[in-house]
């Protein structure tokens, strides 16, 4: 009972605070050669001395250089921290604030995954302070000033180009810490395809199910706020027709392009209406055992969809009309069949369903944590402790 009032509680307060909150402002540049545009629109900004935050695999193949090939033969000075790591620390975001200070950088550019932006996010919050970001996890916790930050993804999947979140990982505890608010927001992002040539398949199915993801939780939530489900509407039906093609043919520019816009579109959903309980267990087994974030997504949707179809049901149906799947059928066996579409979506593109890395006995920490996090999710149905377990039974191997 005191976890639903919390929950409660929790969703009065999340209307009330963006009633009177500042909007997001959405810029990106789109299509082949967008991030010429986005760097010429930095220089533009009047920006001199600039942070590029990136990893090192990412340099060592060209791809950074590539991406900031619109400064050639400008003054723009700048500087790298290519030390992010997959679930990016705390200790990662001071290493980069300090190359940052002792550089003088106006601003921030986030080239590469999920990983990448949001430490690139969590530094440029750090630049004008020497506040420990620590205490910024929450909503809403960072009030001062910050730099602008900029994004170039070179995934399709994390949406987080769109969102004014991050997630930054706590060594000590080996939590997933959430920070979020309009300070996080990003000034402008390059949705730039030509980048993601070639990803390799395994990456291309993650994020793309990372991205199915974020749509399918932002479309059914209880918060009908904004555009989420228009804007998860587009998500849906671009991931389902391009994400085959992206992951058997890497080289294949049409759906690369579709792919880097369904998972915008999907951040801009998420960024509106926040995510779900798929999200509160996948954070936990990223945390505990180093699982990347799309693969615990795509293990843990259809059972999360499975335990609530039936409070999820005209939604979820919906869904199955817009990819065409179980017409004509009444409500509940429509959204049976488009949980078996994302079953098979998930198993075209190669993902296991299950994984031996899960362990029985750590199944009170995780239900714990999973528990804790889904109180604040605004969820067809509030997560507990006995659908957690059921979850993770049905994810390990």
């Amino acid at each position: 009972m005191l976890h639903k009032l919390k929950n409660t509680l929790l969703f009065f307060l999340a209307r009330v605070l963006t009633t009177f909150s500042p909007g997001v402002s959405y810029m990106a540049f789109a299509g082949p050669g967008s991030s010429r545009q986005l760097c010429e629109h930095i220089r533009r900004s009047g920006i001199r001395r600039l942070l590029v935050v990136t990893d090192k695999p990412l340099r060592e193949l060209g791809l950074v250089d590539k991406a900031l090939e619109g400064f050639a033969d400008s003054d723009v000075d700048i500087a790298f921290y290519d030390g992010v790591l997959p679930d990016p620390t705390f200790g990662q975001v001071a290493e980069g604030t300090a190359i940052l200070k002792a550089h003088g950088s106006e601003a921030v550019l986030a080239v590469g995954g999920g990983s990448s932006i949001d430490c690139g996010k969590l530094i440029a919050c750090c630049a004008l302070t020497d506040e420990d970001p620590k205490e910024w996890v929450g909503f809403g916790k960072v009030k001062h000033e910050v730099v602008p930050i900029y994004v170039i993804p070179t995934t399709a999947g994390t949406g987080s180009e769109a969102t004014m979140g991050a997630v930054i990982s706590d060594t000590e505890t080996h939590e997933k810490s959430v920070l979020s608010g309009v300070s996080m927001a990003v000034s402008a992002t390059a949705l730039d395809a030509e980048l993601q040539l070639g990803l390799p398949p395994h990456i291309t199915a993650a994020t793309g199910m990372d991205a199915l993801t974020h749509a399918i939780e932002a479309y059914i939530s209880r918060w009908d706020r904004g555009t989420r489900k228009e804007n998860a509407e587009r998500a849906v039906r671009l991931v389902f027709a391009n994400l085959p093609r992206a992951y058997a043919q890497g080289d294949d520019l049409q759906a690369r392009e579709a792919m880097v816009l369904g998972a915008y579109y999907a951040g801009i959903a998420i960024n509106q209406v926040n995510v779900g309980n798929v999200h509160a267990i996948a954070h936990q087994l990223g945390g505990k055992y180093g699982i990347p974030h799309g693969l615990a997504n795509a293990m843990v949707l259809p059972h999360v969809l499975n335990w609530c179809a039936e409070e999820a049901a005209e939604p979820l149906a919906e869904l199955a009309d817009l990819i065409g799947v179980g017409a004509g059928e009444p409500v509940a066996v429509r959204a049976r069949a488009f949980i078996d579409a994302v079953i098979g979506l998930r198993d075209s593109v190669g993902i296991a369903p299950t994984s031996d890395r899960i362990q029985a006995e750590d199944y009170d920490y995780l239900i714990n944590l999973a528990v804790t996090e889904g109180t604040g999710y605004f969820c067809p149905k509030l997560l507990d402790a006995d659908g957690a377990r059921h979850i993770l039974t049905q994810i390990t191997a």
